[in-house]
C-alpha cells in the first residue's frame, strides 16, 4: 500500500544496493564527492531530518539517490511520496479543470503534507508564474514547518530563485551536494539507461548448472560463459549472441560490462532501441545534445554493447543508423558485443549489410544459445526425477 502512494512507480528500482557508491565518473575528485552524497543519502534514510539537495546535469545520479532514499523508507514502513515538478504542475492543472475527481486543494494539501517529500528535477526556468507560484507556495510550507524534503535539480546554486537559494543556505536546515560540476558527456548519460538495471548481473552470478537442462544445453551455456569471460578480459573483435529470450544472453553481456567497469575501463551498454530513441529525439530543436555529437559518441566507444536487436531496423531509417554505426565500428575494428533473438539467416533478410559484416569469422565470434528462457525451468517436465523445489534459477 505504502509503496503505491508513494508515486515512485518504475523507480521502485532505484536502491542504495543497485547504484555504485563512487558514482559513474571516473576521476577521484568526482567519486569522492558522490561518494559523500551517497553516504548522506543513507543517513536521510535512516532519520530524515531537514532538507536534502542535489545538483548536477542530467545523468548525474540525482535521481537515483533520492529515489533511494525514498525506497529505504518504504522498506521501513514509512511514507514517502515522489513527484517530478513538471508532473506535479500538470497534476494540479489537470485537478483545477471541470469534472475532475479530486479537487486541486485536496491533491496540494496531500502533497504540502506527506511526511517525506522527494520533489525531483526542480527547474522553474520555464514554468508559467502561476506555476512559479504554486512550488513556492509548496517549499515554503514545508520550509516553515521544517519537514523533511528532498530536491533535485541541474541548476546550479548561483542560478536558482534566490527565495529557494535563501532557504538551502540555512546550513542548519538543509545539506546540499553537488554531484557534478560539470557537465555529463553523453556516453555517460547512455550508460546510466542501460547498466543502472543490471548491475546484478556478473559472472559471479550467471547459472551455468540448470539442473532441468539436458546435458547438451548445459555444455552450451558453458561454452557461452568462457567465450563471454574471455571477452570480458581482452575484448577483441564482435561477439554476437543469440537465443531466445530468457536464455541468458543479457546477464552474458552486461557481465562483461560490469567486468569491463570494475576495471577502470569505459564501456556503453545500451538497449538497441533505446538507442534508436535517443538518436531520433537528438533531432529536436530541445535537445541538449545534437545527433551528430550523439552519433560520435556512439560508435566510437572503445567498448560497445547493444542489447536486443531484433526488428528496430525494419523502418528503413532505423535500418540505415544501425548499419552506419555497426560499419563504422567493423572497419575500425572497435569491439562490440550484440545480443539478439535472430538467427543469422533473420539477420541478412533484415539487412544483409548488417548481417554480412557479422558473418565475418576473420573479426567476429557469432554464438547460439540453444538454451531455453530459463522461466522454462520452472515448469514440470515429463520423465524428470529432480524433486520438487529443487530447481535452479537460470542465468
Amino acid at each position: 500500500m505504502l509503496e503505491k502512494l508513494s508515486n515512485l512507480g518504475t523507480l521502485t528500482r532505484f536502491t542504495f544496493d543497485t547504484i555504485s557508491p563512487q558514482g559513474r565518473r571516473g576521476d577521484t575528485a568526482s567519486q569522492q564527492r558522490f561518494a559523500t552524497a551517497f553516504e548522506a543519502a543513507k543517513a536521510f534514510a535512516a532519520s530524515p531530518e531537514g532538507w536534502l539537495a542535489f545538483l548536477g546535469p542530467p545523468g548525474s545520479g540525482k535521481t537515483h539517490l533520492a529515489a533511494a532514499v525514498a525506497n529505504e523508507r518504504l522498506k521501513l514502513g514509512q511514507a514517502a511520496f515522489y513527484v517530478s515538478t513538471v508532473d506535479l504542475l500538470d497534476h494540479l492543472r489537470r485537478a483545477a479543470s471541470p469534472g475532475a475527481e479530486t479537487p486541486p486543494e485536496d491533491l496540494f494539501d496531500q502533497v504540502k503534507n506527506t511526511p517525506l517529500l522527494v520533489l525531483d528535477d526542480l527547474n522553474l526556468e520555464t514554468a508559467t508564474a502561476w506555476g512559479r507560484e504554486k512550488v513556492e507556495q509548496l517549499l515554503n510550507h514545508r520550509f516553515n514547518a521544517r519537514m523533511p524534503t528532498i530536491i533535485t535539480t541541474d541548476l546550479p546554486l548561483e542560478k536558482m530563485d534566490e527565495r529557494l537559494r535563501a532557504r538551502l543556505a540555512d546550513t542548519g536546515f538543509c545539506r546540499v551536494f553537488t554531484l557534478e560540476e560539470g557537465p555529463v558527456s553523453v556516453l555517460e548519460q547512455l550508460d546510466s539507461m542501460g547498466l543502472q538495471l543490471l548491475r546484478n548481473m556478473t559472472f559471479k552470478s550467471f547459472d551455468t548448472r540448470r539442473l532441468n537442462l539436458p546435458t547438451e544445453q548445459r555444455q552450451n551455456l558453458e561454452q557461452a560463459y568462457r567465450l563471454a569471460l574471455n571477452f570480458a578480459e581482452s575484448p577483441q573483435g564482435w561477439l554476437v549472441l543469440q537465443g531466445e529470450s530468457g536464455c541468458g544472453k543479457t546477464h552474458l553481456a552486461a557481465a562483461i560490462a560490469n567486468y569491463q567497469l570494475q576495471a577502470g575501463k569505459p564501456v556503453l551498454f545500451i538497449p538497441v532501441a533505446d538507442l534508436l530513441d535517443r538518436f531520433r529525439a537528438a533531432f529536436s530543436p530541445d535537445s541538449k545534445v545534437s545527433y551528430d555529437e550523439l552519433f560520435e559518441r556512439v560508435k566510437q566507444a572503445p567498448l560497445l554493447i547493444l542489447d536486443g536487436l531484433e526488428g528496430q531496423s525494419t523502418t528503413s531509417w532505423a535500418q540505415e543508423k544501425l548499419y552506419q554505426l555497426l560499419n563504422y565500428r567493423y572497419n575500425a575494428q572497435l569491439p562490440t558485443v550484440i545480443t539478439t533473438r535472430l538467427t543469422m539467416q533473420d539477420l541478412m533478410d533484415m539487412d544483409d549489410r548488417i548481417g554480412s559484416r557479422m558473418a565475418d569469422t576473420r573479426f567476429n565470434m557469432v554464438f547460439p544459445i540453444i538454451a531455453p528462457n530459463y522461466l522454462a525451468d520452472l515448469k514440470p517436465r515429463k520423465n524428470n526425477h529432480t524433486p520438487p523445489g529443487r530447481g535452479r534459477r537460470g542465468p
